[in-house]
């Protein structure tokens, strides 16, 4: 990539989210390696209050934010969850005339609604849990008799595995869908997968070719879920590539594919699903992943010989409106 001192890479992190913390740690990640590119990083943070902030802490007016903005080359938004990851933050950008890396509005609000990716993926042919959704103010939930225990039970736009439950029979579900309604609304009730996790990731790069990582499996005891624990304090078992058969692999490079160009993706997306003794099964889509160095993307990515620092180089590239589309010499 073609360096200049002058140019200005705004990397916004935080959010109104219950994934706050997790975002500041994707933020600074992307912060540090857009550094080692040479490049000056204009940290801004949205705090749970709402406020945005320059990177001494001082608070901007949403106009200061803006033109703060619209004094950088292109932004990085590392937002996860509502409020950013949803397609929000992809709306303001929008609205402000700045380019940036990551999903669009539609594909933001598509993804992070997990029933409604199970709607689209259905049209796909591509097999889900099967479910029913709990919307805001219903009085009563129950399992249907033909949805079988044991349950999951989460949010619909939720993220980080918060607020996912696993019940194990149906005179737990209403007060379960309760629980999980304290992390967002709708809540799905899905029957429990019994299958290996496996996810992948996709980006289109500069040449408009589709690039995935390798698949990574990831160890969760049978019963239990991948859940937020696992995920942040360095317990998960990531296995690269995921130990699946050559089958599954196919099943689920091609549903990646086909999810990432129907749903409209840009930037970098993962995918996960569960790799089942009856086929592949797709849990969720991801517009926003984390992107610390050790989180699950750029060990994909890595294991195709693309490390972290030139995964953040490869997605300021794709990026549309971007200044640095095809600026590294072949």
């Amino acid at each position: 990539m073609t360096q200049n001192n002058s140019t200005r890479i705004a990397v916004i992190g935080g959010g109104v989210s219950d994934e706050h913390d997790v975002s500041l740690a994707s933020a600074a990640a992307v912060g540090r390696a857009i550094v080692e590119l040479g490049f000056d990083v204009v940290p801004l943070t949205i705090g749970n209050d709402g406020a945005w902030r320059d990177e001494d802490g001082g608070i901007l007016p949403a106009h200061g934010a803006v033109e703060l903005l619209a004094d950088c080359d292109i932004a990085f938004p590392a937002l996860h969850g509502v409020n950013g990851e949803d397609g929000a933050i992809a709306g303001f950008l929008e609205l402000s005339g700045v380019p940036y890396v990551g999903a669009p509005v539609r594909a933001g609000a598509l993804g992070m609604d997990k029933w409604v990716t199970k709607l689209i993926a259905g049209s796909l042919g591509i097999a889900t849990a099967k479910a029913i959704v709990a919307r805001p103010g219903a009085a009563t939930v129950a399992a249907p008799m033909d949805l079988k225990p044991p349950f999951v039970i989460k949010p619909a736009t939720g993220g980080s595995s918060n607020g996912v439950f696993v019940v194990p029979d149906r005179d737990d579900v209403a007060a379960t869908v309760s629980r999980a309604r304290a992390f967002g609304d709708p809540v799905l009730v899905e029957e429990y997968v019994l299958g290996r996790e496996v996810d992948v990731a996709v980006f289109r790069d500069r040449d408009g070719e589709l690039r995935l990582g390798s698949t990574l499996g990831i160890g969760v005891a049978p019963g239990g879920v991948f859940d937020r624990t696992q995920k942040y304090d360095g317990s998960a078992v990531f296995t690269v590539p995921a130990p699946i058969s050559d089958r599954d692999e196919v099943s689920i490079r091609h549903a990646a594919r086909l999810l990432y160009e129907t749903l409209g993706c840009s930037g970098v997306a993962r995918f996960d699903f569960f790799a089942t003794a009856a086929g592949v099964v797709l849990n969720e889509v991801n517009t926003a992943p984390g992107m610390t160095e050790q989180s699950q993307v750029p060990l994909m990515y890595a294991a195709t010989g693309l490390d972290y620092v030139g995964l953040i180089a490869a997605l300021l590239e794709s990026a549309e409106r971007s200044p640095f589309r095809n600026s590294i010499p072949e």
